[in-house]
């Protein structure tokens, strides 16, 4: 799967969905015309028996389509601001709860491993993980603006029935929707569909408001009766004319969702080479009593996040959010019998206990200890190989991510999982390996921080001693669930201990300003403003200074030879098919690349493929690539909103 052209793709379905929605509102607003116009100005309305014509009232007409189009306008803009905050309350909004990160509960565990592993092996953060408790059925659902803020939620029927090969399916399928902008665009699906649903809403209110105040019945025997009657047909025909809303809702969100559903299988099949395992999940559904049906009142409103569909067995048709279950299973299993064996709960019961051990039983992986100073060959590296890998992650990195883990101290894992005690893990890993800036940075932390948060730090040295060099910025990307708990206090002092850590030594390493940048990306959306995510640029005529800063960075961190970095940065440039020049090693400091990226952030997706490209091209102009300048080009990726996949021990990307 190409994941810029999915991304582009995602961005033009954006427009299609704006285009059906104006076709949805044009024929509510004609329908709530006519309604209008039939029972407030019946006689005026009504058929003249000699013309066969009737009358037209301009005013009220001006007046209903004014109303209606701002009802509209503020449903949508309500629901798009309820769901600022991203996954989480969408999560909230269908009964999910957070997955305690350091939960002792089997089958929960084995859910943040999987998670854990399909993050570290995509280069996606880690995203916060949810359970709907109170949903027996089998489904899952991913949700978010962007991965800083995005979320996977599964039910428990999903933990408590599925096995780990068939749950890691699942997740792959969510993981797809996460890093191919499918998220976002389900996002905004619900936001903007909300606005014409409301209609039949505000009809449900009156009559319900009307039951209770007797109107409707003892207005005919007062004055003013008529005008109580027109009120409760007009809540009627709003009711009917809602269901104009709901039709459209549902045909946008299958005429986008549906063709996606079957790319997020062939993705998530592609991350783990294991169709059976997807397979095997979609069987259990179509089997299962329960299905995937979700008891939740607001499951119509997110309807087109789920798995599977989440309103009813089996729903077909054109208005279906989701492929044939059938069609789905024959495509990930060529040779399935058609068969789906009736499983009802008390049978599903067992399934959980023996399938909650099945915890990635992989042993540590020796390469992975090698010294951070260790250089990779790049003789067979291929810049464009190395940016097709992004969002498509294969399963040798979802086993490398697996025994990343396994390579972890059992205490340092537990460790990321704790708000207090991850922030000791970010300020171990900033610790400078000269004893004498590290007395500096010690002697601050016992100053500025509380006892305990120091003693941690002290702590937690030799753990990531033991540690892989390359799970640097793996284990940031562990620490950020546990961060993102922290209170606005809270993060404001770590954000103040970080920047001062940092600048103990008065300069800026490639692996500071990578953890820098990860850390105030994926936790500003949680404690500041949300990520800008709306693109700006779509020529690279318009971005030429932003990617002569980038690239001329990038020249200089290989090398402290003017000519060499020359050289790296006219492959870079050569790459992006611009003429651009070298910029001087000040205008290229690391705070100038800060201020770059976020204005490159703001491109297209086949542009960010550009730009990637000519930034793996000078960083490898060398033939050589070292684990900080992997790291940098990761946190570059990231920054644009593009996870790379780790480099593998040995790996030769180019044929």
């Amino acid at each position: 799967m190409d994941f810029f052209a999915s991304q582009d793709v995602a961005r033009r379905n954006t427009r299609r969905l704006v285009v059906l929605f104006a076709l949805a509102v044009v024929f509510i607003v004609v329908a709530v015309n006519i309604a209008a116009s039939l029972i407030f100005q019946g006689a005026s309305a009504k058929l003249d028996l000699d013309t066969g014509q009737g009358q037209f009232n301009p005013q009220l007409a001006i007046a209903v389509t004014v109303a209606t189009l701002a009802v509209i306008l503020i449903g949508s803009l309500y629901k798009i601001a309820s769901l600022r905050e991203g996954g989480a309350a969408v999560a909230r909004l269908l009964g999910g709860r957070p997955v305690d990160p350091n939960t002792d509960d089997p089958n929960e565990r084995r859910l943040l491993n999987v998670v854990e592993e399909m993050a570290i092996a995509s280069g996606a953060p880690v995203p916060e993980v949810f359970v709907l408790e109170n949903e027996k059925a089998i489904n899952a659902f991913a949700a978010g603006n962007t991965s800083a803020d995005a979320i996977v939620a599964v039910s428990a029927g999903c933990l408590e029935q599925l096995t780990r090969d068939e749950l890691q399916g699942v997740i792959a399928h969510e993981f797809s929707h996460i890093i191919n902008g499918d998220m976002r665009l389900n996002l905004r699906l619900m936001g903007i569909l909300h606005g014409i649903l409301v209609i039949a809403l505000i009809g449900y209110w009156v009559l319900y408001s009307m039951r209770f105040s007797g109107g409707a019945r003892r207005g005919g025997k007062r004055e003013g009766g008529g005008l109580g009657m027109a009120i409760l047909l007009f809540a009627l025909a709003l009711l009917v004319v809602g269901w104009i809303g709901v039709f459209f809702g549902r045909l946008i969100k299958s005429g986008v969702s549906r063709q996606r559903e079957y790319l997020a299988d062939s993705s998530g099949v592609q991350f783990t080479r294991n169709p059976l395992g997807l397979a095997g999940a979609l069987k259990r559904i179509g089997g299962f009593v329960r299905g995937s049906k979700l008891e939740s009142k607001n499951a119509e409103q997110a309807s087109h996040l789920f798995f599977c569909n989440g309103l009813r067995k089996n729903m077909s048709g054109f208005l279906a959010t989701h492929p044939p279950l059938t069609e789905r299973i024959r495509r990930l299993d060529p040779h399935w019998d058609g068969e789906l064996p009736q499983i009802d709960e008390a049978a599903a019961a067992g399934r959980a206990e023996v399938s909650a051990a099945g915890l990635a039983p992989l042993a540590p992986l020796a390469a992975l200890a090698a010294p951070s100073g260790q250089r990779t060959s790049a003789r067979r590296l291929d810049p464009r190989r190395i940016v097709e890998r992004i969002g498509d992650p294969s399963e040798q990195h979802l086993a490398y991510s697996a025994r990343l883990l396994a390579a972890l101290p059992q205490s340092l894992k537990r460790r990321v999982h704790e708000p207090l005690a991850a922030r000791a893990v970010v300020f171990g890993l900033l610790l400078d390996p000269s004893p004498e800036v590290r007395q500096r940075q010690l002697q601050y932390l016992r100053a500025s921080t509380d006892g305990v948060t120091y003693s941690e730090t002290l702590a937690v040295l030799p753990l990531l001693e033991a540690s892989p060099a390359a799970a640097r910025l793996p284990l940031i990307d562990l620490t950020v669930p546990a961060l993102r708990t922290l209170s606005p206090r809270q993060y404001a002092e770590f954000q103040t201990d970080v920047e001062a850590l940092i600048a103990a030594d008065d300069r800026i390493s490639l692996f500071e300003f990578a953890l820098q940048h990860i850390l105030i990306r994926h936790l500003e959306p949680r404690f500041g403003r949300p990520p800008q995510a709306s693109i700006r640029h779509h020529r690279l005529e318009d971005i030429e200074e932003e990617c002569a800063v980038l690239l001329s960075a990038l020249a200089y961190a290989g090398t402290s030879d003017d000519s060499e970095a020359q050289e790296a940065f006219s492959e870079g440039s050569r790459r992006l098919g611009r003429p651009l020049e070298l910029r001087s090693r000040e205008q290229a400091a690391l705070s100038a690349v800060d201020q770059a990226l976020r204005e490159l952030a703001g491109s297209a997706p086949l542009l960010k493929a550009k730009i990637l490209e000519a930034a793996v091209a000078t960083v490898i102009a060398d033939r050589e690539i070292t684990f900080a300048e992997g790291e940098l080009l990761r946190a570059i990726a990231d920054a644009l909103d593009c996870p790379m996949p780790p480099f593998l021990p040995g790996q030769e990307i180019a044929a």
